[in-house]
C-alpha cells in the first residue's frame, strides 16, 4: 500500500494554543556551576503579566531564590539560582503570565 501523505509545513508557522503562548529563556543555558545564577526573560504572549516562574518536576525544583525584577506583558526578566545538589540533566523552566504559560528546558551540566 502507497503512502500518498505529505508533511505540511504550513502548520510549522501556526501559534500555540490559547493558553501557552507566553515565550521563556533562561541563559545561560546550559549551566556549568553549582549554585549559578541565572536570568530568566521572555513575554506573556498576550498574558497579562508575569505571576510567578516555576522550575522542576516532581516537588524537587530546579531554581532556588527567584526574584522578578520586572513583571511586564511584553517583556519580563526574572533571577534564580540553581538548587544546590543539581547534576548533570534537564529540568523545566516554566513562565505564568496571568492566562498564558511558556515553558523551556533547563540543561544542567556541573562538575564536581
Amino acid at each position: 500500500m502507497e503512502n500518498n501523505t505529505t508533511m505540511d509545513d504550513s502548520r510549522h508557522d501556526e501559534m500555540p494554543p490559547k493558553g501557552a503562548r507566553a515565550v521563556v529563556r533562561v541563559s545561560p543555558n546550559p549551566t556549568t556551576e553549582r549554585r549559578q545564577r541565572v536570568t530568566i526573560t521572555g513575554d506573556c504572549g498576550g498574558g497579562t503579566g508575569l505571576r510567578a516562574i516555576t522550575s522542576g518536576v516532581g516537588g524537587r525544583p530546579v531554581l532556588e531564590d527567584i526574584t522578578i525584577v520586572e513583571a511586564g506583558p511584553d517583556r519580563f526578566e526574572a533571577t534564580a539560582r540553581l538548587r544546590e545538589g543539581l547534576g548533570n540533566g534537564v529540568g523545566p523552566v516554566f513562565a505564568h503570565c496571568g492566562g498564558e504559560v511558556g515553558v523551556t528546558l533547563l540543561v544542567t551540566h556541573v562538575s564536581d
